[in-house]
C-alpha cells in the first residue's frame, strides 16, 4: 500500500499512473475535486490537506511507502506565510504521521532551491552549504526548512530519502508549473532573459523516486537533474518542436531589475500577484550547474537529454490541443 500527497501536480500525477501500472494499491490526498488523471478510479482518494495531522495519521495506517509530493511553489511576496505553512508545517505533519505509524519509508520531494549557493562555486551538489545570510527566496527557505523536518524524522528513526529535482519538464495544464514555459513559446512571445536553467524529465523523477524507495538507501538526499541549458537555447528547442517563432529579443539584466520593481508597485496597489518578482528576475540570471553524480553512482541512473524531453512534451501538448479542438467541434 502506498500513500501519495500532491497527486494532482505534475510529479504526483505521473507517479500515481506509474504506481497503478506496477500494481500497487494507492491512497492519495486531494482537495476540492478528485484530479482527472489516468486510472483515477483505481485510487483510494482521501479529501483533506497536509495541515490536518489527524487525517494524515489515519491515511498512513497500513501503508508501507509514502511519497510526499505536495507543496506550494510561489515567489510572490504575499505568499511567504502560506509557504511556511504548506511546505514546512505540512512536511512536519507527514514526518510525524510516518514516525507514529512505524515501518514506513518516506520519499520527500524537495527542490534544487533547497541546495546551498556558495559564492564563486559553479557546480553545486548535495553537500553545497546552505547559508541563511544569502539572498534567497521565501520559497527556497521553506523547502530547506521542510528538509530539516525530514532530517529530524531520520534522527528519530524514520526511513526516508529526499529528492531535489531541477525544473521538471512534463505535459500538464498550460497555466501551471514548467508547462508555462512551453505556453510562452507557443504564443510566440518575443522576449527571453539571459542566464541558464537546469532541467529534468518528470518520467526520470518518478523512476528515480521509485528506485530510491525500493532500495536500502536511507537518510540521503539526491539531486535529480539532466542538464543545464540557456533560456534562449531552450526556447529555440521548444519553438522548433512547435513550429513557432522563437523569442528573439534579449532582456538585459538592468531592464529586468526595473520591471520587477514596477511589478512590485503594481501588485501593492492592486493586490494582484506580480508577473515577475525580485526572486524570479534574479533567479533567471543564475548559471549554476546542479550535479547528478550522486544518484548516478548510487543507482547507475541516467537521465534523458533535455531535447528528448522537449520533443515529448511538445508532442503531448499538441495532442491535447487537437483533442480539445475536436471535442469542441463535436
Amino acid at each position: 500500500m502506498v500513500f501519495v500527497t500532491g497527486g494532482s501536480g505534475l510529479i504526483g500525477s505521473f507517479l500515481l499512473a506509474e504506481l497503478l501500472q506496477r500494481g500497487y494499491a494507492v491512497k492519495a490526498l486531494y482537495r476540492g475535486q478528485i484530479p482527472s488523471i489516468a486510472g483515477a478510479a483505481q485510487v483510494q482518494w482521501l479529501e483533506g490537506d497536509i495541515l490536518d495531522p489527524a487525517l494524515l495519521r489515519k491515511a498512513i495506517e497500513g501503508v508501507q511507502y509514502v511519497f510526499h509530493c505536495a507543496g506550494l511553489v510561489s515567489y510572490a511576496p504575499q505568499d511567504e506565510e502560506l509557504l511556511k505553512q504548506v511546505n514546512i508545517e505540512g512536511t512536519a505533519n507527514i514526518v510525524d504521521a510516518c514516525l507514529e505509524a512505524g515501518n514506513v519509508k518516506l520519499c520527500h520531494v524537495s527542490s534544487i532551491a533547497a541546495i546551498g549557493r556558495p559564492k564563486n562555486v559553479e557546480v553545486l551538489d548535495e553537500k553545497s552549504k546552505w547559508d541563511p545570510a544569502d539572498d534567497l527566496s521565501a520559497y527556497a527557505s521553506s523547502k530547506y526548512f521542510a528538509e530539516l523536518e525530514v532530517w529530524r524524522g531520520v534522527a528519530e528513526g524514520l526511513d526516508a530519502v529526499m529528492v531535489n529535482p531541477s525544473i521538471v519538464l512534463g505535459p500538464a495544464d498550460w497555466n501551471r508549473s514548467s508547462t508555462q514555459l512551453f505556453k510562452y513559446v507557443y504564443n510566440e512571445n518575443a522576449f527571453y532573459t539571459v542566464g541558464e536553467a537546469n532541467f529534468v524529465d518528470v518520467r526520470d523523477v518518478v523512476e528515480a523516486m521509485l528506485q530510491l524507495v525500493l532500495s536500502d538507501i536511507t537518510g540521503e538526499r539526491f539531486i535529480l537533474n539532466s542538464e543545464r541549458m540557456g533560456y534562449k537555447a531552450f526556447f529555440e528547442e521548444v519553438a522548433r518542436c512547435f513550429g513557432k517563432k522563437a523569442p528573439g529579443k534579449k532582456v538585459p539584466p538592468a531592464v529586468a531589475e526595473v520591471v520587477w520593481r514596477l511589478e512590485h508597485v503594481r501588485s501593492w496597489f492592486t493586490g494582484k500577484r506580480p508577473l515577475i518578482t525580485k526572486d524570479t528576475a534574479r533567479t533567471a540570471k543564475k548559471t549554476h550547474l546542479f550535479s547528478n553524480n550522486k544518484i548516478s553512482r548510487a543507482l547507475g541512473f541516467t537521465f534523458r537529454p533535455v531535447s528528448a524531453s522537449v520533443a515529448w512534451v511538445c508532442g503531448e501538448l499538441q495532442a491535447q490541443q487537437e483533442s480539445g479542438i475536436r471535442q469542441g467541434a463535436e
